[in-house]
């Protein structure tokens, strides 16, 4: 009969994948675009809000510019897929722009761009979920008035799905992802069909607002704007960098389906940004960035929706199926967008594991052969920014895209490095031009992003990005921490190159008492039986007449080994004995002592909280104490007769258990046993309990 919590887990999360079936969660073309690109394709679901919302800061004819900026952004995103297509066939191990900085670069570039990507990939599901929530509550008023608790459901459930494994996930997002794709690129075909064939003169519901100036904006302050503005759109490349970190996860040949996928990513998500654009001004749409003040003449009542929903409506009529259509795949791409960075997070967190630089958890796959620990500390930094900016999509975009552009710079200039150096050894007169055209493609990408990351950092620093760059800057710094604590570990353990390991010269054995029971006498002839150079016996007086009866039980029974008893006139139990074990080995350096513990062995959850305190607490400070070894002599109770061990087993090896345990009879009551000669085993080797004072 499975617990409780088992039988929760295998209900949400499936049935445990064995280690041999890693090939089942490898992808196909057709899946591994709605798993790697969805947040770039989803990204022009906001990317244009954030364009024409930081233009409308100079009132209404700034929106002249949003064509120029689109097209701006599109050059950027056409340079970077082409950048990421020459990465992915050099460096298809999945490390991505860490592993290129780190082969290329050294080390600590490696590092920093892991960083950013790291705090990217959290930012993602923040602000595509986030963006999801708004689009939703365009058309729902409920969503609207509870979006922070139906964000972070959103992000619970996105976790739940990827825990059930990458094939899967990708499996489950493809319809909507593709959805999204058709009635996007159909609602933009038929409003321009409907303008320039038709013939129709199309107004969105803000074409007729009157909205005025925040600032008056001219001369640096208009270029210093545009500059914002195309800063915002470039929201719209995050995530394109997730394929080139997802490049194993991808069907053979790996290379050239990632390569393909960036391609189709790029083709598709240009076509929407600029048809959204267009499409805005064709119908003089209007998107501001604070309505209570810019808006000066409008209907009664207006509540400003997205951009997205604005064209909708104008296409297809206000209350039309296809408007509500439209506007549920928007909000269900952008919350499955977060599913980019919970493939790419914990991928890149597992490759970090494995070079030290994060702790090893985050390398071990969990049942269903996806990294759970990556994606469950993913999800919980997610939740922490949707609700300390309350799902704002307007604040939390300032802190977005530094890390990723960062991730692109870093990446292109490696990649320079790379072409260089294999350009000193390459003869093939045919590779030489494949390689110079890769290098110039890296290089003009690695200028072109590093001039956008110098104007993101300029434009947005003081409105959030500040917080981004800390964030890297920590997360640098404690990297950087683990790897230095796990180098400093591995020379500790390193055996010496020369010579046999120097063998104790004494072993002294103690064994700890609290009274003479069947623990005690176990715990006692296990001990003999190690045959140590002294063994002795301790207790430490607490109590007057606990310890006189101990004592005259002890010589009743004429026991073998001395008791020494050791006086605490402050009740203290730990310190005496730390005090005792610490003067038998100072005789001498090489010597080493073995402390023998009883411990009660418990069925029941509540009844560890009744018993083995004293010695928990005596492991855990003898375990810092040089050339003492602890031994834990174990007494099963009789409530761990009911304790179901193969669910026990199933549970520990995190598998289903391989067949029927054998039966274990039950425990019953035996007599005490007189103790065994000197240099003989008695009786009490196996019946056997024991703990310190409880």
């Amino acid at each position: 009969m499975a617990s409780p919590t088992s039988l929760l887990k295998r209900l949400l999360l499936g049935r445990p994948f064995r280690s041999d079936r890693l090939q089942h969660t490898l992808l196909p073309k057709r899946i591994a675009l709605p798993v790697f690109a969805s947040d770039a394709l989803s990204s022009v679901a906001y990317a244009p809000d954030e364009i024409l919302l930081t233009l409308s800061i100079a009132g209404a004819s700034a929106y002249f510019f949003s064509p120029w900026i689109a097209l701006a952004v599109v050059v950027v995103m056409l340079t970077v897929v082409a950048s990421y297509r020459q990465n992915v066939h050099a460096y298809p191990s999945g490390g991505g722009d860490y592993e290129v900085a780190t082969v290329n670069l050294g080390p600590k570039f490696g590092v920093g761009v892991a960083s950013a990507l790291l705090v990217d990939y959290v930012l993602t599901v923040a602000v595509s979920v986030s963006s999801g929530v708004a689009n939703l509550g365009s058309v729902v008023p409920f969503v609207a008035t509870h979006k922070v608790l139906i964000a972070v459901s959103a992000v619970v459930l996105l976790t739940a799905v990827n825990l059930r494994g990458l094939r899967e996930s990708g499996t489950a997002f493809a319809i909507p992802t593709y959805g999204f794709v058709i009635v996007m690129l159909g609602m933009l075909l038929t409003g321009l069909f409907r303008v320039f064939v038709l013939g129709d003169e199309l107004r969105a519901p803000s074409a007729d607002l009157v909205i005025q100036a925040e600032h008056s904006v001219t001369g640096f302050a208009l270029v210093f704007l545009l500059l914002r503005t195309f800063s915002s759109g470039a929201a719209a490349l995050t995530g394109v960098e997730a394929i080139s970190n997802g490049v194993p996860a991808f069907k053979a040949p790996k290379s050239r389906n990632a390569a393909t996928t960036l391609l189709l990513l790029g083709t598709i998500s240009v076509s929407m940004l600029v048809g959204i654009i267009w499409l805005a001004r064709l119908t003089h749409l209007q998107f501001v960035e604070d309505p209570n003040l810019q808006i000066v003449s409008g209907p009664e009542g207006y509540v400003q929706k997205t951009v997205t929903t604005q064209l909708g409506e104008t296409v297809f009529g206000s209350g039309s199926i296809l408007l509500y259509v439209l506007a549920g795949v928007t909000a269900l791409i952008l919350f499955l967008a977060a599913n980019t960075a919970f493939n790419g997070f914990p991928v890149l967190g597992s490759i970090l594991a494995q070079d030290r630089y994060l702790p090893r958890q985050f390398h071990t796959r969990g049942d269903r052969l996806a990294f759970s620990n990556g994606i469950t500390f993913l999800a919980l930094f997610a939740i922490v920014l949707i609700v300390g900016f309350q799902a704002e999509v307007t604040k939390l975009i300032q802190l977005y895209i530094v890390g990723v552009f960062v991730s692109f710079t870093v990446s292109q200039v490696g990649m320079i490095r790379h072409w260089n150096r294999h350009l000193r050894t390459e003869r093939d007169p045919e590779a030489r031009r494949r390689m110079i055209r890769s290098r110039a493609i890296n290089t003009f990408g690695a200028g072109l992003t590093g001039a956008v990351l110098v104007i993101v950092l300029i434009t947005k620093f003081l409105l959030g990005a500040w917080i981004a760059i800390a964030a890297m800057a920590v997360i640098y710094v404690l990297m950087l921490g683990i790897r230095r604590h796990y180098d400093r570990i591995a020379v500790e353990l390193t055996p010496p190159d020369e010579g046999r390991a120097v063998l104790p010269a004494r072993n002294h054995a103690i064994v700890l008492v609290s009274k003479l029971h069947q623990p005690t006498l176990r715990a006692i002839a296990y001990a003999r039986a190690t045959r140590p150079d002294t063994l002795t016996a301790v207790t430490v007086n607490v109590d007057e007449k606990d310890t006189r009866d101990l004592q005259a039980d002890w010589e009743r029974r004429e026991m073998a080994i001395p008791l020494t008893v050791i006086d605490s006139p402050y009740r203290e139990i730990t310190r005496p004995i730390l005090d005792f074990v610490a003067s038998t080995r100072r005789k001498s350096p090489r010597d080493v002592v073995t402390v023998f513990i009883p411990e009660y062995v418990v069925g029941r959850w509540w009844e560890n909280l009744l018993h083995n305190q004293s010695a928990l607490r005596l492991k855990g400070r003898l375990l810092f104490e040089p050339g003492v070894m602890v031994v834990s002599v174990p007494w099963q109770l009789a409530s761990t007769a009911s304790k179901n061990l193969d669910r026990l087993d199933a549970t520990l090896s995190r598998t289903p258990a391989r067949g029927p345990r054998s039966a274990v009879p039950p425990l019953v009551a035996t007599p005490p046993v007189a103790p065994a000669p000197p240099g003989q085993g008695g009786p009490e080797n196996s019946e056997t309990m024991g703990n310190t004072r409880d």
